[in-house]
């Protein structure tokens, strides 16, 4: 099976569902403005809960160093995706596993790719409202064959939609919110087996590493 990541947790129930059902990894949302946010406090008791066999990964909208390395030394995280404005600089900031998040308008949102040196993209659907978790796909031609580093796939993936999003585009991984959600932050526990039940169906390749890839580096806690 894909390895599937459950993002925007808030809470020990759905982040419990998620892994019983399959997930590889479970994402916890520090953005304040996002309807999914959660705190670092909350975010470390759900990981203390859930084990440390699946990762837990932290997404941050143009948050400062401080904040994001007090959330990797307090959940712990796994990998930090970052899905604001943030540059190829402070990208290279950090040791642990980076996630860029790039929001695909048109074939032009891809060419940002090649300023940055990251261990995947996450692809997301372009919205000038939010920065993601906008429950809406993207033109899934775009993207395959465009890079050589590992894509993983978001942008309103659903149970229904998720096998075709995967054979269009051969990501490594994805990503799936608000499509196994009954209201924003909190998670469809229908929903999520359904759509580790359509998984289960799809062959795939073994990637079973994906979500704790890493140049040769090792975050010291």
């Amino acid at each position: 099976m894909i390895p599937t990541k459950i993002c925007g947790i808030t809470n020990l129930s759905d982040a419990q569902c998620a892994v019983k059902n399959g997930a590889s990894a479970l994402g916890f949302i520090f953005y304040k403005k996002s309807p999914r946010v959660i705190s670092i406090k909350d975010a470390k008791s759900i990981s203390k809960n859930i084990g440390n066999d699946i990762s837990k990964i932290g997404v941050f909208v143009n948050h400062d160093k401080n904040f994001i390395d007090e959330a990797i030394r307090s959940v712990p995280l796994n990998m930090i995706q970052l899905h604001g404005d943030e540059t190829p600089e402070f990208c290279d900031q950090f040791t642990l596993p980076i996630l860029k998040a790039i929001r695909i308008k048109n074939e032009k949102s891809l060419s940002i790719m090649i300023d940055y040196d990251v261990d995947g993209f996450l692809l997301d659907t372009f919205s000038n409202d939010e920065y993601g978790g906008t429950g809406k796909t993207f033109d899934w031609s775009l993207v395959r064959g465009k890079t050589e580093t590992p894509i993983i796939l978001s942008g309103g993936l659903n149970s229904y939609n998720i096998l075709d999003a995967i054979a269009s585009v051969n990501p490594v991984a994805v990503d799936v919110n608000s499509g196994v959600e009954s209201s924003p932050g909190i998670k469809d526990h229908a929903k999520i087996a359904q759509l580790f039940n359509q998984l289960k169906s799809y062959e795939t390749e073994n990637f079973s590493e994906v979500w704790n890839f890493r140049k040769g580096k090792n975050y010291e806690k």
